[in-house]
């Protein structure tokens, strides 16, 4: 019976990451929030700050959360002391230069080192423009992967949850072609009880036969041998009748052609004198060829009677077998059919008794509202992650500007600077340069503190939002942590899960849904629902079973012989026996006459040469009638001679078997027909059970695959497991790494703005003009 195998669905694409990539540089985040947080999640220190109620409690567990934070804390520290201080050093160096001081005076000391510190600065400098260039563009490709991420994110969402539905849509599909299969057994019982005749009859049938076919075989067998020995008597006297009537034909011939030659050398005279007639006379008396008649009569009578007919009796008699059977379990088959339309409905009724509807209504419904949450808000974030891609471009844009100014002040003074032209006598276009390095300056000192305190926010967002989530929940931590009871207000994962008791431990299913378990195995429903008594139908089985117990079935009475018949075939194998031949085949192997026809013929013919013209002719005339009649015998006779002969030694052969096989075909057929009174009754008892089991074979191995497909194979959760492992890379590699990207790139160019402020204040001195000349000689 083939049941078959549950066929997956088909799923949707998978995600679509966002166009630019910059694996290097979420590595060196990682690292540096690994170095920032070396700590794994406390996962009971959350669980108990969540569902204390001391406040004591409460003060010790934000004191240990404190600790936990201790480096996002420091670092939070360092950014607010550059928010607070890096503007307000801004302004006292504004002010001090304003006084005069802090290099405000146009004055520069001249030293014969001018030159080496000149080119020493003009490289630091250019290094850290280097270095806040490559950070800005880390930035710019940063932002624009993070909103690429964001605007991909609802596509690889929907195509999720797409996929979410479509799994759990297959879960009812699986489940009803569990329950369609239940036709194959129902359907296959139905037909074997519809043609029960043919089926259990000949179940029957062929367990008699294997009984009786090997006595019927022997007594067929026996009654074939017996008529070809028949034929063989019958042939030899028919052949003894044919051979004495050409024995007295031509017994006759040779005494008329005696005399008429003994006239002729009776004339002939003293040469024919030493010529002997006795030869013409039959050496053979075919009448004394024994009588076959008492064994023909014998075997006759086996062949006349009615055994051969009483066998094939035996033979259309189980024939008819097939349609008793169909009729005398009429009522039986009524009752069983009766018992498989309660069979189907108990299956069917599986669909509503089965838990893991629940879970697909409840998870659908989840899905659902995800959904549908995701669409309401997706073009307020889409706008919202417009404006704040705007706003970090032109974060990015100013520090492009200081890096233009500083390039541009790095081309220009070396261009219109020369050595030997004093301060006070700088070019314009040298003096530009040491201008747009001090513009730069004032770049920085203006926007430092706002890129500062963006970088510090999405710090402490995205890096705190990775260390907790992404790698807590790569490590399977976060999981546990959603193990633990009352953790979530409203959230009971066993409740949503239709489970009774509290027993669905999430990081448990998870580890089975990445092996691709069923949903039976993955969620314990063994321990809340029993397949054994869902898919229970030994009632009904057991209601089958007792409506062929009450079956009765009767066949005709078979028998192989009738004792006279037994003595018949044991007469026919004593009187078939056949006569004495030995005499019989001597004779046959003798000549025919006494003395040979052709010899005496020859003799003749040499006494003509010899003898007078008067009887010449006579003695010619006589060697060519033996001639001809010798002719004429060996053709008449050697025919029946050789089939004579032949049907003696087939006789003979045939006969000294016939004892032996008679005596084995009736004690097979005795020990038959013992057999049949004695077994007939059980077989048709258990070929009756034999095929009941069958049938019930059928719904036992329906019911045990059934199982082994709700626990094994229907609603295999790797799909569920896929989307949180999609969730996670939407959510951490593709949004929070682009977020943390670009706070790292943001924040590297906001700490190069510190040297770059000092070194390009101090090499603009060396390019602008100055107000009050130092001569160094």
């Amino acid at each position: 019976m083939e049941l078959g195998n549950l066929s997956q669905p088909a799923y949707g694409p998978g995600l679509e990451a966002p166009g630019s990539s910059t694996p290097g540089l979420v590595g060196m985040v990682h690292g540096f929030l690994r170095l920032v947080q070396p700590n794994t999640l406390p996962i009971e220190l959350i669980a108990d700050f969540v569902q204390s109620q001391n406040k004591e409690d409460i003060q010790e567990q934000v004191h240990e959360m404190l600790l936990y934070e201790l480096g996002f804390l420091v670092c939070v520290a360092i950014g607010l002391l550059f928010i607070i201080l890096v503007p307000l050093v801004g302004c006292c160096f504004c002010c001090c230069r304003c006084c005069g001081n802090c290099g405000g005076r146009m004055y520069q000391k001249q030293g014969r080192r001018m030159g080496c510190r000149r080119r020493v600065l003009w490289a630091s400098v250019l290094l850290v423009s280097a270095l806040l260039l490559a950070g800005d563009v880390c930035a710019f490709i940063s932002n624009t992967r993070f909103s690429q991420a964001v605007h991909g994110t609802f596509p690889n969402v929907n195509n999720t949850l797409d996929n979410v539905h479509t799994y759990l849509a297959s879960i009812p599909k699986e489940i009803n072609f569990i329950i369609d299969k239940s036709d194959v057994p129902l359907g296959h019982t139905n037909r074997s009880l519809q043609d029960i005749g043919p089926n259990l009859g000949g179940m029957i049938v062929s367990r008699i036969r294997s009984s009786t076919d090997g006595a019927l075989g022997s007594l067929q067998s026996l009654l074939q041998e017996m008529a070809t020995l028949a034929a063989a008597f019958s042939s030899i006297a028919g052949t003894r009748s044919q051979l004495e009537g050409l024995q007295s034909n031509y017994s006759q011939r040779l005494a008329s052609l005696r005399d008429d030659l003994n006239q002729t050398l009776q004339q002939c005279g003293r040469p024919c004198g030493n010529v002997s007639l006795d030869g013409l006379a039959f050496s053979a008396d075919f009448s004394r060829i024994p009588s076959v008649e008492k064994q023909l009569k014998a075997l006759n009578d086996v062949s006349g009677s009615s055994i051969m007919a009483d066998l094939e009796k035996v033979n259309s008699t189980l024939d008819t077998t097939p349609a008793k059977v169909q009729e005398q379990s009429h009522d039986a088959v009524t009752k069983a059919q009766d018992q498989l339309g309660l069979i189907r409905q108990e299956i069917r009724s599986l669909q509503e008794q089965l838990p893991l509807q629940d879970v697909e209504e409840n998870v659908g419904a989840i899905v659902g509202d995800a959904t549908s949450m995701l669409e309401r808000y997706r073009e307020l974030i889409i706008s919202v992650d417009g404006l704040r891609w705007r706003f970090c471009v032109f974060l990015c844009c100013v520090v492009l500007l200081v890096v233009l100014c500083n390039v541009v002040g790095l081309l220009l003074g070396p261009l219109g600077l020369k050595e030997s032209v004093l301060p006070t006598q700088r070019s314009s276009l040298s003096n530009a340069g040491g201008n747009f390095f001090m513009a730069g300056v004032g770049f920085s000192f203006i926007f430092s503190w706002l890129l500062m305190l963006l970088v510090l926010i999405t710090f402490v967002l995205g890096g705190n939002i990775y260390v907790l989530v992404c790698d807590s929940w790569h490590s399977q931590q976060l999981f546990q942590l959603l193990d633990t009871p009352g953790l979530i207000p409203g959230f009971n994962l066993s409740e949503l899960l239709g489970q009774e008791g509290g027993t669905a431990n999430f990081s448990e299913m998870y580890r089975q849904c990445q092996r691709d378990a069923a949903l039976w195995q993955t969620l314990h429903l063994d321990q809340s629902v029993s397949l054994d008594e869902l898919l229970n139908i030994s009632q009904y089985t057991g209601e089958i079973s007792t409506a062929f117990e009450k079956v009765n079935i009767t066949l005709s009475p078979i028998s192989l012989l009738s004792q006279s018949q037994r003595d018949l075939l044991l007469n026919a194998s004593r009187a078939g026996q056949p006569p004495d031949f030995t005499d019989t085949l001597e004779q046959l192997d003798q000549n025919m006459t006494k003395g040979s026809l052709l010899d005496l013929a020859t003799k003749l013919e040499q006494l003509a040469d010899k003898a007078g013209v008067n009887v010449k002719e006579k003695l010619k005339d006589g060697a060519r009638s033996l001639r001809k009649l010798d002719q004429e015998m060996k053709m008449s006779f050697s025919g029946p001679l050789q089939s004579l002969k032949e049907n003696i030694h087939s006789a003979q052969s045939r006969a000294d078997l016939l004892k032996a096989q008679t005596d084995v075909a009736l004690d097979k057929a005795s020990k038959t027909q013992e057999f049949l009174e004695k077994e007939t009754a059980n077989i048709i008892k258990n070929e009756t059970w034999a095929f009941l089991e069958e049938l019930l074979d059928l719904f036992e191995t329906y019911i045990s695959w059934a199982k082994s497909r709700l626990r094994e194979d229907v609603a295999r959760c790797k799909p569920i497991a896929q989307t949180l492992d999609n969730m996670e890379v939407i959510a951490c590699n593709y949004i929070l790494d682009s977020l943390n990207a670009f706070w790292f790139s943001l924040g590297w160019c906001t700490i190069f703005l510190l040297p770059s402020i000092i070194l390009a204040v101090r090499l603009a001195k060396f390019y602008r003009r100055m107000d009050v000349a130092d001569v160094y000689r």
